[in-house]
Parts: structure tokens; C-alpha cells; sequence
């Protein structure tokens, strides 16, 4: 796979941050009350990711080891202050929705885990796209938390009345304990499908039912064991 390709799928899927590597959960259980707040939220981080990747990496090798954290602290404030700017001017509904976690992006592990884990030792290019995966990946997790607690919770989607009578909805999905249940749920779905697509790369006609399985596995050494 192509290296900038592979960034992106990594973020998305195999190191998704949320979903995955369970990081951000500040603003992926707060503000996914619907599909709209996360997508907001979910770009609105993007775009940081992005932006601080690419001054990280370029400064990287001008910034002391000695006070790189607080350096990149300060490249990431003064992206979070613009970005909270735009968002007031221009979507400023959205701004209020998302409130005090917009400036709480300053201190998202997941960008601070990226800028010291792979901006401040990669080229910008790459950097740029990792920076691409690892914010859709962060806006598909919040926008899927966001469907499903708004869906169960109020019966619309992306504020849309569904206007199902026979569906009622269960408010506690819209209140604190349902962002928990809501993300138990995506992470079990995700689970599940991992747990099915690696037992077809190590058995021999994997049909994804552990259960009743009787087919012989692949060792690491290419015999086969019972």
C-alpha cells in the first residue's frame, strides 16, 4: 500500500483513536449527544490535526527535546483560537453546541499523542496525512456514536424526525450514561468484525463461527495444527 494511503487507513480503521486506541473520550462521549455536534466536533479537530502536524514536522528539528512539549502545546493553542474564531463567526450555532470542548482541543491527547509520536520525527507530507487519518478516523467515530445515540435517543437523524410511530425513543441514549452504552455498542459491532476477519486470515475456510468450528489453524510455521 502506498505509504500516504497506509496513514489514512491506519487512522480510520487499524488505529482508529477513539474507537481503537480509546482516546479522546472527553469530547467523544460529551458532545455526540447528536450526528451534527460530532461531525462539528470530529472537523473542527481535523483540521488542528492537520495544521499542527505539518508545523510540527517542519520545526521539528529547530525545537529543543528539552521543551518540545510546551512548544507544541503552544503550536496547537494558537490553531485551537483560530479555529474557535471561524467557528463563532461562521457557525455559530455549532459553536454553542459544542461550547467549552472546543477549547478543550488544545489538550486532546489525540494530537499531542501525534505530534510527539509521529510529527516531530516524520517528513510534512507524511505527517499531513497522518494527520488526515487520524481526524476522519476521530470525526467517523463521533459521527457513528453521535447517529446512534441521537437515532435510539430521539428518533431523528442529523435533526431529521424520522417520524417512525411505531419507534419510541429512549431518552437516557441523549443523556450521559447512553454516550457509555452508545459506545459499547460500536466498539462491540467493531469487535466483532475484527474478531471474524482475523479468524479468516489464520484458519483455513473461516466461516466466522468459533463455536462450531473444527477447521485446522495455520502456525507461524506453516504447519498445520489440530
Amino acid at each position: 500500500m502506498n505509504p500516504l494511503l497506509e496513514r489514512i487507513h491506519n487512522g480510520v480503521l487499524k488505529e482508529n483513536p477513539a474507537l481503537v486506541l480509546m482516546l479522546g473520550m472527553c469530547p467523544t462521549l460529551a458532545v455526540t449527544t447528536s450526528a451534527t455536534n460530532g461531525f462539528g466536533m470530529g472537523v473542527s479537530t481535523t483540521v488542528v490535526l492537520i495544521a499542527s502536524n505539518f508545523i510540527i514536522s517542519l520545526l521539528r528539528k529547530l525545537i529543543p527535546d528539552e521543551v518540545r512539549l510546551p512548544a507544541f502545546i503552544v503550536i496547537v493553542a494558537s490553531l485551537v483560537t483560530v479555529v474557535e474564531l471561524l467557528m463563532e463567526a461562521y457557525v455559530h450555532s455549532l459553536y454553542e453546541s459544542l461550547g467549552i470542548y472546543i477549547p478543550l482541543i488544545v489538550v486532546n491527547c489525540i494530537i499531542l499523542g501525534r505530534a510527539e509520536a509521529y510529527a516531530s520525527k516524520n517528513p510534512p507530507v507524511v505527517s499531513i496525512f497522518d494527520g488526515i487519518g487520524m481526524g476522519l478516523g476521530f470525526t467517523f467515530a463521533l459521527v457513528i456514536i453521535g447517529l446512534v445515540r441521537e437515532f435510539l435517543g430521539a428518533g431523528t437523524i442529523f435533526g431529521i424526525d424520522l417520524g417512525w410511530e411505531f419507534f419510541t425513543p429512549m431518552g437516557v441514549f441523549v443523556r450521559a450514561p447512553g454516550a457509555f452504552l452508545a459506545l459499547a455498542l460500536v466498539v462491540a459491532v467493531m469487535n466483532g468484525a475484527n474478531i471474524m476477519n482475523r479468524g479468516k486470515e489464520i484458519v483455513d475456510g473461516c466461516d466466522g463461527c468459533c463455536a462450531n468450528c473444527g477447521k485446522s489453524c495455520k502456525s507461524n510455521e506453516g504447519e498445520e495444527k489440530k
